[in-house]
């Protein structure tokens, strides 16, 4: 049977926006009503996302709680600290997707420290593949009418280590990330260090030393997949590209663990899974096979020398690492099969 669903996307003129109206344009089931944003409220959509032309001529809207209430879902795209407002004023029943930070971390402390001013609350996490205490995040989505979208950079370390923290072949007292992540993932702003004569032929750190704001969401994760004691050095970096990230997750290899239980732990913990894939032995995941698709591309090797276990993995930040994961999260909340209007196939070279 045919099932409508009504959904208003905030933020529409953004990066992140752009993308959930261009995942959700898949689904089967689903129509948009209102397209919202600020500055750009009164202009057609396809004068800010041109490549999405079934939907060019559609007037974006002032974002106001009057314009995005009366749908069945609601996705805001809106800046980290804007969402919150917003969402206390929608009715209960409605389906609110929070893509910002807003509703993802559970200690108000660490969202104090990271981004400042008041905890807006803590919402059901939209990551369904997360390993937690009881099984997996997926079974707290169901029937949720709040759900927080992970940050794309979570996303990619979570699903990267996990799977040896749960199976305790990894000691997550010693984790170090370094992250390449394109430029897509900064947002759609003229500031001079994004623009192409300061990026391109440049690599550039960002956020070094312990201050990015998705290290506290990571430790989260890791604790819900059974880890104690962490300790993350985390450091992105821009490259080059408009989208994706490429990260290396490497922790010590437990005391006591025999090597070959090592890929046995991730190839068990995703045996199942649509979206995350272990890679064969000896192939690599890079960012190019997962542009468009709403996949985490992985491989995982033991370095006996450093003893350390060396996972990269690779996403789409803007698909698995939001859109693709809000849309996952929502089939999940209304009852529908979790892979309905998603996509597994990239679109590389």
């Amino acid at each position: 049977m045919h099932m409508s669903i009504r959904v208003a996307v905030s933020g529409a003129s953004g990066y992140v926006g752009g993308e959930v109206l261009r995942v959700f344009s898949a689904h089967p089931e689903v129509e948009f009503g209102a397209l919202t944003a600020h500055s750009s409220a009164g202009d057609a959509l396809g004068v800010h996302q041109p490549h999405l032309r079934p939907l060019a001529d559609r007037e974006i809207v002032d974002t106001t709680v009057e314009n995005l209430a009366g749908h069945d879902v609601v996705v805001l795209a809106l800046p980290h600290g804007a969402s919150g407002e917003i969402a206390a004023q929608l009715p209960p029943e409605t389906l609110v997707i929070d893509c910002g930070a807003d509703h993802r971390l559970a200690s108000a402390t660490a969202w104090a420290e990271y981004y400042g001013g008041v905890h807006a609350g803590t919402w059901p996490y939209g990551m369904p593949e997360l390993i937690t205490p009881t099984g997996r995040q997926r079974d707290m989505l169901a029937g949720a009418t709040r759900i927080a979208v992970p940050g794309c950079n979570v996303t990619a370390v979570t699903l990267a280590l996990q799977p040896g923290v749960a199976a305790g072949v990894v000691d997550p007292t010693d984790v170090v990330a370094v992250l390449a992540n394109g430029y897509s993932g900064a947002g759609k702003k003229l500031s001079t260090p994004y623009l192409a004569s300061e990026a391109l032929g440049a690599a550039v750190p960002y956020a070094v030393g312990g201050s990015h704001r998705h290290i506290p969401e990571i430790l989260q994760n890791l604790a819900s997949a059974g880890a104690t004691g962490t300790r993350l050095s985390f450091t992105p970096t821009l490259v080059p590209m408009a989208r994706g990230i490429l990260a290396t997750v490497t922790a010590p290899l437990a005391a006591g663990v025999n090597v070959e239980a090592v890929r046995a732990a991730w190839e068990g913990a995703y045996a199942d899974e649509p979206f995350v894939h272990v890679l064969p032995e000896g192939q690599w995941p890079t960012t190019a096979a997962t542009l468009g698709a709403n996949t985490c591309l992985m491989q995982v090797a033991v370095d006996g020398k450093a003893g350390r276990v060396v996972v990269v993995a690779a996403i789409d930040n803007l698909v698995k690492g939001t859109a693709g994961a809000a849309l996952q999260s929502m089939n999940l909340a209304l009852g529908l099969e979790e892979t309905l209007g998603l996509t597994t196939i990239g679109t590389a070279p």
